[in-house]
C-alpha cells in the first residue's frame, strides 16, 4: 500500500519552466529503457529516431479554452471564474474565487456580452452556473477569457498558441495535454513519412490534473472525472497494431487514461464516449500502452503515480533524480521524457 509521501522528490524552484522552449522541438528529451535500465539524453526532435515504422502514436487533440475570466458582483466585488466542465449549451461547472461571494442565486457580470447565475454547488465546492449571452459562446469567450495557465507558472504567456498543441481540434480543456506541446507540424510530417501512424483520441483535461492528493494513503484519493472519446477509426488502428505486435505509444498521460479507459478485459479498444475517473498507480497491468512520451510531473501528484506504474516507483524516482541533477526543466512548459 503506497502513501502519498512515497512519490515525493526534491525539485529546485528554478527548474520549474516558466516559458516554453523555442522552437517547440528544441526541448530536451530523456529516454528511459525499462529493459536495460539505461538513460539517454537527447533533444526532442530526436524522437524521430526512437520511433519505428509500424508504431502507432496516440495523440489527444483537445483544445484549451480561454477558460479564465473575471466577473463583478452586484456590489462591485471581483470574482475569478474558471470553466471546468460543460453540461449543456449554457450550463457549466466552474471554479470560483472567492467562493463566499458566490452563493446560489448570485448573479455575476463578465462583460456586456456575458453574465452568469449560480444555480448549484457540488460536493467539492464547485459552482454550477447558467450563462446568459447573445451569439456564439466560444466567440464571446475568445474576447473575454484568458488561458488558464497552471499556478506554478508566474510569467505571462506572450503567445497564447504556445499553450496549445499544433494538432488541437476540439474545444473543451481547462489545461493543455502538455506532452504534445513539443511536436511541430514538420516533425509530425517526418514521423508519418517514416511509417508511423498517428491516431487521435480526445480527453478534455480538467483542473483536477493539478489538484494535490490530500489523503495520505493514495487509494483513498477520489479521482476527478474527465470527458473522453475514442472514434471507430482510431480504435481500429490501435486494435490492429496490438494484434500485429506493433507498439502503441501514448503522447501524454491524458492519452494513457483515454486508452486504458476504453480498453475491454481482452485488451481491445472499444470506440466510445463518456466520462472517466480512472486512477492508475503501481502495480497496474497496462492493456494497451507500450510506451509513453510525457513531461516531468509534480511531486506526490496522480500523474507521477501513473508514470510510476509503467515501471516502478523506485525506477521513476531514480530517473527524476537524474533529470534534476542534469538540470532538466519541469512541468507544463518543461522538457520531455520517453519511457520505452
Amino acid at each position: 500500500m503506497y502513501l502519498k509521501s512515497d512519490f515525493y522528490y526534491d525539485l529546485p524552484e528554478e527548474q520549474i519552466a516558466q516559458t516554453p522552449a523555442e522552437p517547440r522541438d528544441a526541448s530536451r528529451l530523456l529516454i528511459y529503457d525499462r529493459q536495460t535500465k539505461q538513460i539517454e539524453h537527447k533533444v526532442f526532435r530526436d524522437i524521430y529516431d526512437e520511433l519505428r515504422e509500424g508504431d502507432v502514436l496516440v495523440i489527444n487533440d483537445t483544445k484549451v479554452l480561454p477558460a479564465r475570466m473575471y466577473a463583478t458582483t452586484g456590489n462591485g466585488g471581483i470574482v475569478e471564474v474558471l470553466l471546468l466542465k460543460r453540461y449543456d449549451l449554457d450550463t457549466w461547472e466552474v471554479l470560483v474565487k472567492p467562493g463566499k461571494k458566490c452563493k446560489i442565486g448570485t448573479r455575476l457580470t463578465v462583460s456586456d456580452e456575458l453574465s452568469l447565475t449560480v444555480e448549484g454547488i457540488t460536493d467539492s465546492g464547485e459552482r454550477i452556473v447558467k450563462f446568459e449571452f447573445d451569439g456564439v459562446f466560444e466567440d464571446i469567450l475568445s474576447r473575454v477569457g484568458t488561458m488558464p495557465l497552471p499556478p506554478y507558472i508566474k510569467e505571462k504567456l506572450k503567445d497564447q498558441s504556445r499553450y496549445q498543441t499544433v494538432y488541437c481540434k476540439t474545444d473543451g480543456s481547462a489545461a493543455a495535454p502538455t506532452a504534445g506541446l513539443h511536436f511541430t507540424k514538420e516533425l509530425l510530417d517526418r514521423i508519418k513519412e517514416k511509417g508511423v501512424t498517428v491516431a487521435p483520441v480526445l480527453l478534455h483535461v480538467g483542473l483536477g490534473t493539478f489538484r494535490p492528493v490530500k489523503e495520505d494513503v493514495i487509494t483513498d484519493h477520489k479521482m476527478h472525472t474527465e470527458y473522453f472519446e475514442v472514434s471507430e477509426s482510431s480504435a481500429a488502428i490501435i486494435n490492429k497494431a496490438k494484434e500485429e505486435g506493433r507498439r502503441v505509444i501514448a503522447v501524454g498521460t491524458t492519452s494513457v487514461r483515454t486508452l486504458e479507459s476504453a480498453a475491454d478485459r481482452k485488451g481491445h479498444i472499444v470506440a466510445q464516449k463518456g466520462d472517466t475517473s480512472i486512477f492508475i498507480y503501481p502495480p497496474y497491468e497496462f492493456k494497451i500502452v507500450d510506451a509513453l512520451i510525457t513531461n516531468f510531473h509534480l511531486p506526490e501528484s496522480t500523474l507521477i503515480m501513473l508514470v510510476s506504474a509503467l515501471c516502478s516507483r523506485e525506477e521513476i524516482l531514480s530517473v527524476y533524480e537524474t533529470a534534476v541533477n542534469e538540470k532538466y526543466r519541469f512541468f507544463s512548459f518543461g522538457d520531455a521524457m520517453m519511457i520505452v
